[in-house]
């Protein structure tokens, strides 16, 4: 019933909107040059995108599309990936430890571990990239890039259920020198340089050499006191440098062959998030009313270094009526990250003198992965009446992932938790059919269909390291410390993986000693099992000092200096696998009111690939989840119309989406003990379950209009409704740890999801005219986005198992990230060869979450990029 009132509704709108726009017939060009002068450089009407495989004008694409050619993002103040998002409506992108989560329209995944894959499928130069890790060093010396919304399940496929990211790189040109020289400088200590060549080796081929270098920081800072802590770099600074070189051939009319490589690397002190969780217990206080970039960092600096490069071909042939392409791509990522550690943010009556800053609990991220994509695909030429695309795809990926959480400081005991897998395998293969057929000249019917088969594997080790050991009197039990300064993990390095044979107290030993490459300075894990391990001493040694005294332990006579008893645990056997096949399709309609007025009506479906969950001896553990679908309908116009004696647009779009066998995060039971009556869980873990389903409805609109005195203005607005219709999950927010981890269960229904503003607008006001012998231009580009929530908790009052009742704020989960508003400006003067620009991005340094990360005594906020500004030079030949 609300889908049908919704169409209904959206349908007499959509219709008005277009009886009020002249259905004027195409405009010839203006040759009058008083009309001319009013034209800015590039006020060419025709943007030209591949979101249907094929390059057509974006205005007779059937769907959303937005497209940002590299001189509006520069123009813009969009430096970096995350900032697409000011410009492009319903878009968000956040990065957590390396990890680029896409969501549009609020669908998308922030699973992008080997459990799982993203949502939103992001691509370079139209082919597939699974891991978007340092898709930033990417972005540079571009075409363009389009954000395709909405399900692109029939030709781009894998894992397009909620659209695509394409960053389109600038390729070679045949018969042209030339290229382009860049540096800038800005606050917060940045500065940076790009450049192109493009040179070319006869008629026929052409190579295009690219560069780019950047240091800035994310504008976080450290609020320690301590004697070394306060010298420690706050997370956040980088150095990254890549180079891309490019080769066209063209031997005739018919064949074109293509191939880029690119090399990047991206180091610094690591991807920031903020802890406010103690802040916000502490204070009572709203996180907007806290400063979330003064972190108190302690221990270990932090530390990222990711190295990834990567080659594409492509070959194309054009037989006459229809045409071929191969294309193939290999891409490497070796990724290593030390996490800046901190023990939450400062905030008002916090005394930063009294943290105990010799605390070196961190986390431990390694990925490698080494990907290639491959496809093959014939279509029909742009004059054929049908004009169809057949063909096959292929992805296989091999990755091997660690990761290892270290706790310092304990009160007694040890506990860290380590997830390594040195083989993780994931292979899909895809069929598909697409095409467009002229019914009439005016009538257009749309339809495609795509199989997909993916399976996945993976083999390595996860759970906890634990040492307990036993005082005088056994009494229990001794603090360890380890990852004190100099510490580093083996993870993908250790030598063994296989525990299964490992059922020893020495066997035991040895494999956490082998979890550890270089031990820290002051670390006594070694010094206290090393003799188990060697097998000189079953007991150990038992040592104690200040810094793991925890005032009632003492070392034991009678065990030949050992610990009265020494329990060991090690992480189990991980071995997961996964297979599932799936059909997308499309169907749709195009009709022409005028050559300048469209109307279209489609539906269509994507996927988004299954995964595998960690397993536990044992447990209750589903070994696999399913893959979600997305049935979309569809319906909209794109126009254009003369408005101030000048070439306009508006464009109109409705849709509503069936989003089923939805993946939630759901605790389930790890360790349950049967030998009692009832049975008893004794841990806990958090696992994917496809138990939730959710609506979406909402509408985009877009007007262009080149105004009188030189102005333009672009306005792209989205109205979002979400609303989740299925699934109860465990409140990981209420995490009784006295009841082995068991925690309450909560209905998700009605609830929003996350990350999806109910009004997001775009609003860009550009002027451009000549000053003396060049041209000045300046712009303002406005983003506004309701409030949205972090989590699909959606900030509900929590109940414990013992039946108290908190808010979300008193227990510290505020998830609400209130609305805001961002500006970017900039300014610029050309002169013949010449470009001089200012910029400044996130003008009003609004301080806005991107993610969350919620969890007991957790509350992780990863923000938006702070207030920067700056000079740039460009010079072109």
């Amino acid at each position: 019933m609300i889908k049908m009132k919704f169409t209904k509704a959206f349908s007499t709108a959509l219709l008005c909107s277009i009886a009020s726009v002249p259905a004027y017939a195409q405009t010839e060009p203006d040759n009058d040059p008083a009309t001319a002068d009013n034209q800015s450089a590039g006020d060419d009407d025709t943007i030209i995108v591949t979101a249907n495989r094929r390059a057509e004008n974006l205005q007779d694409v059937s769907s959303v599309v937005q497209a940002l050619d590299s001189e509006q993002l520069r123009r813009d103040g969009i430096s970096e990936l995350r900032q697409l998002q000011v410009a492009v409506p319903g878009l968000s992108i956040a990065n957590q430890e390396g990890n680029v989560e896409i969501f549009i329209r609020g669908v998308g995944s922030a699973n992008n571990t080997e459990l799982g894959d993203p949502g939103a499928a992001p691509h370079l130069n139209g082919t597939y990239i699974p891991r978007p890790r340092g898709l930033g060093v990417m972005f540079y010396d571009l075409e363009r890039v389009e954000v395709n919304k909405g399900p692109q399940g029939t030709l781009y496929g894998r894992n397009a259920l909620a659209g695509t990211l394409n960053i389109i790189t600038a390729k070679p040109r045949l018969g042209e020198f030339g290229g382009y020289v860049q540096a800038e400088i800005g606050n917060r200590s940045s500065y940076g340089a790009e450049g192109a060549l493009n040179i070319p080796l006869g008629d026929t081929m052409a190579v295009r050499a690219a560069g780019y270098y950047i240091n800035r920081d994310a504008g976080f800072h450290n609020a320690s006191t301590g004697a070394q802590a306060r010298n420690l770099k706050p997370a956040g600074l980088e150095e990254n440098y890549a180079g891309r070189l490019s080769l066209l051939w063209e031997p005739n009319d018919r064949l074109t062959i293509s191939l880029v490589g690119d090399y990047g690397k991206e180091t610094g002190t690591g991807y920031p998030g903020a802890n406010i969780f103690g802040a916000v217990t502490a204070t009572g206080l709203r996180p907007e009313d806290l400063d979330l970039r003064e972190v108190v960092y302690r221990g270990m600096q932090g530390d990222m270094e990711n190295e990834l490069w990567g080659i594409q071909g492509k070959i194309s042939y054009d037989f006459g009526k229809f045409g071929a392409e191969l294309t193939g791509s290999y891409r490497s990522v070796d990724f290593y990250q030390a996490n800046a550690s901190s023990d939450g943010i400062d905030y008002p009556g916090r005394d930063l003198d009294a943290i105990q800053y010799d605390n070196f609990s961190n986390n431990f991220w390694q990925t490698e992965s080494q990907s290639q994509v491959y496809e093959f695909r014939l279509f029909a030429n742009e004059s054929e009446r049908f004009r169809w695309n057949v063909g096959s795809f292929y992805f296989n990926e091999d990755q091997a992932v660690g990761y290892l959480a270290l706790a310092d400081r304990g009160y007694c005991c040890y506990s860290a938790t380590e997830f390594t897998m040195p083989d993780v395998n994931g292979e899909s293969y895809a069929f598909y059919a697409d095409g467009t057929y002229d019914v009439t000249d005016r009538l257009r019917l749309l339809g495609g269909i795509r199989y997909t088969e993916e399976k996945k594997y993976r083999y390595g080790i996860g759970g906890n390291w634990a040492l307990t050991l036993g005082g005088e009197d056994y009494s229990c039990c001794f603090a360890t410390r380890v990852g004190t300064e100099g510490f580093r993990p083996n993870l993908l390095d250790r030598p063994n993986f296989d525990v299964t044979g490992i059922d020893t107290l020495q066997g035991r030993a040895q494999f956490l000693i082998e979890g550890i490459k270089t031990a820290g300075l002051r670390d006594t894990l070694i010094d206290q099992i090393g003799a188990i391990a060697n097998g000189t001493n079953p007991n150990g040694t038992c040592t104690s000092r200040p810094d793991i005294d925890n005032g009632f332990m003492q070392c034991p006579t009678g065990f030949d200096g050992g610990f009265s008893f020494v329990n060991l645990t090690i992480p189990d056997q991980q071995v997961g696998q996964s297979k599932f096949d799936f059909v997308d399709w499309r169907v749709g309609m195009e009709y022409d009111l005028s050559p300048d007025n469209m109307l279209y009506a489609k539906i269509s479906t994507g996927h988004k690939s299954g995964g595998f969950n960690d397993s536990f001896n044992g447990s209750t553990i589903p070994e696999a989840y399913s893959p979600e679908k997305l049935v979309v309908y569809e319906i909209g116009s794109r126009n254009a119309f003369d408005a101030f004696g000048r070439r306009a647009i508006f464009n109109l779009t409705g849709f509503y989406y069936e989003y089923s066998n939805q993946v939630f995060q759901d605790l389930t039971c790890i360790n349950l003990d049967e030998t009692q009556t009832p049975p008893v869980c004794n841990g806990y873990s958090l696992v994917n379950r496809n138990i939730g389903a959710s609506r979406i409805y909402g509408a985009e609109a877009e007007l262009k209009l080149k105004l009188p005195a030189h102005f333009a203005l672009d306005i792209n607005a989205a109205y979002l409704d979400t609303k989740i219709t299925e699934g109860v999950v465990a409140d990981a927010r209420a995490q009784d740890f006295d009841a082995g981890g068991e925690s309450p269960l909560v209905s998700l229904v009605g609830n929003r999801l996350p990350l999806a503003s109910k009004v997001n607008l775009s609003a860009r006001l550009s002027q451009s005219f000549d000053i003396g012998s060049g041209r000045f231009d300046w712009q303002a580009l406005l983003n506004y986005r309701s409030s949205f929530f972090l989590s699909q908790f959606n900030e509900s009052d929590i109940v414990f198992l013992d039946g108290t009742r908190q808010t979300a704020l008193e227990a510290g989960f505020p998830d609400l990230q209130k609305g805001f508003v961002t500006l970017n400006l900039g300014v610029g003067y050309s002169i013949e060869n010449l470009r001089l620009e200012a910029w400044a991005s996130n003008v009003l340094n609004q301080e806005a979450s991107q993610k969350a990360l919620v969890g007991s005594s957790l509350n992780i906020r990863f923000l938006n990029d702070a207030r920067s500004y700056g000079l740039r030079a460009r010079i072109s030949f």
